[in-house]
């Protein structure tokens, strides 16, 4: 005889509002209550389905790069190197000033925004943002189209970089369209086409 009841709740459902409640409000910004109530669940289940609010934040921070910021991911297969700089560049400003997401990046509001009792949540992001950032050195390397005087491992950090204050920015209120001509005057400044 099977032990227990069976989940009364979908755990997609449940991640994906975990997942919204953790990037509107940072890592050390949200409560359990905050989190048992926007999944729909109490105490009990949440430790049963996704274990502590640590481990639930690594699953969400899973279904973050998954999901919402798959396109980081997906920019890396285009074709030439200038066109991954556009999609990472651009897709930065649509996910972090999307009309349906909250503003700023997960990733970034929980490397800047945890102090010391939040220590693990920090390292999760941050070897995320440094495991994106190697990926995209090693495309940029295989680069045939930019010049050779870029570096791949000084421009992926430059790329990054660029990225995180567009969440930065998006999450300080800047619209999306401001966000979308600070890109492109990053990307003309990269590629060298003068601003």
């Amino acid at each position: 005889m099977p032990g227990g009841r069976p989940r009364a709740f979908d755990a997609d459902t449940a991640l994906d509002r975990a997942l919204e409640v953790f990037w509107r409000q940072g890592y050390e910004g949200t409560s359990l209550a905050d989190l048992t109530a926007a999944m729909g669940i109490n105490k009990p289940s949440l430790y049963a389905a996704f274990g502590n609010k640590e481990e639930l934040f690594g699953k969400v921070l899973s279904r973050y790069l998954d999901g919402p910021g798959a396109y980081a991911a997906d920019a890396l297969n285009a074709p030439t190197g200038r066109e991954v700089l556009e999609r990472l560049i651009q897709g930065a400003v649509d996910l972090t000033a999307g009309e349906n997401t909250p503003p700023g990046c997960l990733c970034v509001k929980t490397v800047q925004a945890c102090g010391p009792g939040a220590h693990a949540a920090r390292q999760d992001a941050a070897a995320v943002r440094k495991a994106g950032e190697a990926a995209l050195r090693r495309r940029l390397e295989q680069a045939t189209d930019l010049p050779s005087t870029y570096e791949p491992a000084a421009l992926a950090a430059l790329v990054h970089t660029i990225s995180d204050g567009i969440a930065v920015q998006a999450a300080a209120g800047r619209s999306r369209d401001e966000l979308r001509q600070i890109g492109n005057s990053a990307l003309r400044a990269l590629l060298n086409e003068g601003t």
